[in-house]
């Protein structure tokens, strides 16, 4: 029975794309896994405190970072839904990174998750995909794909990347909504597809 991590930090619970998707995901890998575990994380509705000094200096000693980093050990795959938000990642993602990540226990040469399957939903109200005037503004992907590697050493790291979710709601970007549904349905595919996937290779 392989054991999927469903991570979300979507502030609205409501509307939300990377919610959205990450659900989609979800129900796909449970139809195709049936048996399958699922532990569910909601960071904007129960947030996790601010690294300080004394869990800091405790690392797996203190209790919460010992049961988050359980969590995640214990994860056959991981899926995070993470929106961007002022170019980058929520802060209750970060407080969850920052809490999680114990260096001389989950990370660094000798960590046991480099073979962890990373799934990330990077939601985005604009585009700012390869080629588009704001595409040295994206810090989701490359900051994710940059901690998730140099901590965990991680190999399998997937993104699903809806862009021009707010095209619906502002006006100045009206012209924009073919392409913004365009891109929401073909994120849609990849979360059932990518999910079935994934669910079968490690059910196998």
């Amino acid at each position: 029975m392989a054991t999927l991590l469903h991570i979300d930090s979507a502030v609205f619970p409501e509307g939300s794309a990377s919610r959205d998707l990450t659900a989609t995901f979800v129900k796909s890998w449970l139809e195709q896994h049936p048996e399958g575990k699922v532990v569910y994380r909601d960071l904007a509705a129960s947030p996790l405190p601010h690294l300080d000094i004394t869990a800091a200096s405790a690392g797996a000693g203190n209790a919460l970072r010992a049961e988050l980093a359980a969590e995640l050990a214990e994860a056959d795959a991981v899926l995070i839904g993470a929106p961007m938000y002022n170019f980058t990642i929520p802060s209750t993602l970060k407080a969850w990174l920052d809490q999680v990540i114990i260096v001389g226990h989950n990370a660094g040469p000798e960590s046991t998750l480099a073979s962890t399957p990373f799934t990330i939903v990077a939601s985005r109200g604009g585009s700012y995909a390869p080629g588009t005037p704001r595409e040295e503004f994206e810090f989701v992907q490359t900051y994710l794909q940059k901690v998730l590697t140099g901590m965990f050493g991680a190999t399998d790291i997937d993104f699903i990347v809806p862009e021009l979710t707010l095209a619906h709601s502002k006006p100045e970007m009206a012209e924009l909504v073919p392409l913004a549904e365009a891109s929401r349905a073909k994120a849609q595919e990849e979360a059932t597809q990518k999910a079935k996937a994934l669910a079968a290779r490690l059910a196998a």
